[in-house]
């Protein structure tokens, strides 16, 4: 891969965008590239959680300019492939089996924001920027719109999206984009640790049943929610990794996932 590095270090799987001088700008290719990277990840029995962070002074700047200037020659159809490339990586990560940390070193705006906040928990230095610019070049901020709504409600959603307000690190976790903000020097080190912790502390599979049924209950009505988590739960008590914790915590005894 070219504009992705993949690495593998005590379960932990590091998906870094490496296209710095480019701000890590999303070109069809570094798309196709992360979308590979997770994959793999996901299909990796030695990975227990992910990683995606970025080479450079920029997270992701969002879409590619020079990319930009293409799509103005591009018929309806054209675009709507490419529209569908994106759409398909940010539901693969929205979805993916394993949890998914976002290491933010530096600014993410309009679909690099997207990539940093559909993530499961995202960490953030101070100096980061969040916003959803699309709208002060003309553009519609479309995909991310649909999972920005789910994270921190319409309301919230409304303000970022038509506005295109750039806003610090501090003021996304008031509006519960991120998870953190660490200080530069301590982001890579608190990444790491909250991974592991993760990965000591919680069974693989539950993580697993329960980011689909966070997926699953979101947008149905409340008796099929229910019956969702009915099945779900009904699921969880036949794994492997509920008798054993079931069994370690009968007896008292510590639980090593």
């Amino acid at each position: 891969m070219n504009f992705v590095l993949y690495t593998v270090t005590n379960q932990i799987a590091y998906i870094t965008l490496n296209r710095g001088e480019k701000r890590n700008a999303l070109s069809p290719e570094l798309v196709t590239e992360l979308k590979y990277a997770f994959t793999a990840a996901e299909q990796d029995n030695h990975v227990k959680v992910i990683v995606l962070k970025a080479n450079g002074e920029s997270f992701c700047a969002g879409a590619d300019l020079g990319y930009l200037q293409q799509l103005q020659h591009f018929s309806f159809e054209e675009n709507l492939a490419d529209s569908h490339h994106l759409k398909e990586l940010f539901l693969k990560i929205y979805t993916l089996k394993k949890v998914v940390i976002a290491q933010v070193q530096g600014h993410a705006l309009a679909g690099g924001c997207g990539l940093a906040t559909i993530c499961d928990f995202t960490f953030s230095a101070p100096e980061a920027k969040f916003g959803y610019t699309e709208v002060r070049i003309g553009f519609i901020p479309a995909l991310v719109s649909v999972f920005l709504i789910r994270k921190i409600g319409e309301q919230k959603a409304r303000h970022l999206l038509l506005t295109g307000e750039i806003i610090k690190a501090e003021a996304a976790l008031a509006y519960g984009m991120i998870t953190e903000v660490v200080l530069a020097s301590e982001l890579e080190n608190r990444v790491n640790q909250f991974a592991e912790t993760l990965i000591k502390q919680n069974s693989t599979q539950s993580m697993q049943l329960t980011k689909h049924l966070l997926h699953e209950v979101q947008n149905v009505a409340l008796n099929e929610a229910l019956n969702v988590a009915a099945h779900q739960n009904a699921k969880a008590r036949a794994t492997d990794d509920c008798k054993k914790g079931i069994a370690s915590f009968l007896n008292k005894q510590e639980i090593k996932w």
